[in-house]
């Protein structure tokens, strides 16, 4: 046994020396788990791109179909006709939704004409087509969707321009207190396609009349090449079936269409069952003439 201190601290040193340190291992990633730990980074990053994209096509997809104008630059009094300018279908806050015309006929006129109009523009781009069918003897009513001209600002959609739609037919009916069975509808363009679909669901009224409809409507979205990078068809859920309504449709109507009509149109009209007529016009003249002549048919 060591007899003091020195040999004390000698004998530990000693001992220190002659026993081996002991390593602390050093943390390792297996290459597995990185590549692993990379992909799903990677994956992740491309699964928030894409959606985002579906979020960007979801909100701004509306604008391949729909382009709507605030400025109104004509009214019917700039080719001489007179009007009153009504708002109509208010909010429960009493806000007035909708914007339109009442272009009142000569007293006696059977038939009032709801002219819906197509994507375009506003009731100012109209202005010429309400004076034809207003030349045909009809009082005329028209108004802007939402988010046209100068209605309530809201995101065009196929839902909301058909309950548009049914807001000016309550109009008329409820506080102008004009018979269903008298009122006409009128559409041009994508306004021909929502016409068609709006007189399937109500046979209590006069006939519709179609202005150029649309064969294939969505062509403008789907085929879009963005839209082949996100389920476009679950995004968007406008359809504006002419097919469907067509074949559905149980009061007169009176197709309009220019001599380079698609022949999707011609296919439509040929389901329809109810009294149909097929019109060909490339002139102002002819629409009125044509649409005074088809009123004269009706039993309204």
């Amino acid at each position: 046994m060591p007899k003091n201190k020195s040999q004390l601290r000698i004998v530990a040193r000693s001992s220190a020396k002659g026993s081996p340190a002991r390593s602390v291992p050093h943390p390792t990633v297996s290459p597995r788990w990185l590549f692993s730990a990379i992909g799903i980074t990677i994956l992740g990053a491309v699964v928030c791109a894409w959606a985002s994209l579906c979020l960007l096509f979801w909100q701004g997809g509306w604008q391949l179909l729909y382009h709507p104008s605030s400025t109104v630059a004509r009214t019917p009094a700039s080719v001489g006709l007179p009007f009153d300018a009504v708002a109509f279908a208010s909010t429960d806050t009493g806000q007035l939704r909708l914007q339109g015309w009442w272009i009142p006929a000569a007293p006696g006129a059977r038939f009032t004409v709801l002219y819906l109009h197509g994507q375009n523009g506003n009731l100012g781009d109209t202005v010429d087509a309400l004076a034809l069918a207003h030349a045909a003897g009809a009082n005329v009513f028209a108004f802007d969707y939402r988010g046209y001209g100068r209605s309530q600002f809201v995101r065009p959609s196929e839902a909301h321009w058909r309950q548009d739609a049914e807001w000016a037919l309550d109009y008329l009916t409820g506080t102008r207190h004009i018979y269903s069975h008298s009122i006409v509808l009128m559409g041009d363009g994508l306004g021909a396609n929502l016409a068609l679909e709006v007189a399937a669901a109500h046979p209590e009224l006069a006939g519709v009349v179609l202005d150029a409809p649309l064969a294939r409507p969505m062509s403008t979205v789907f085929d879009d090449p963005r839209a082949h990078l996100v389920p476009a068809h679950e995004l968007v859920h406008d359809r504006y079936d002419l097919d469907a309504a067509a074949a559905a449709v149980r009061v007169p109507s009176l197709w309009l269409l220019p001599s380079s009509a698609e022949p999707g149109v011609v296919a439509a009209f040929d389901k329809v069952v109810a009294p149909r007529q097929l019109v060909r016009v490339n002139a102002g003249q002819q629409v009125s003439d044509a649409i005074a002549k088809w009123l004269a048919t009706l039993s309204g």
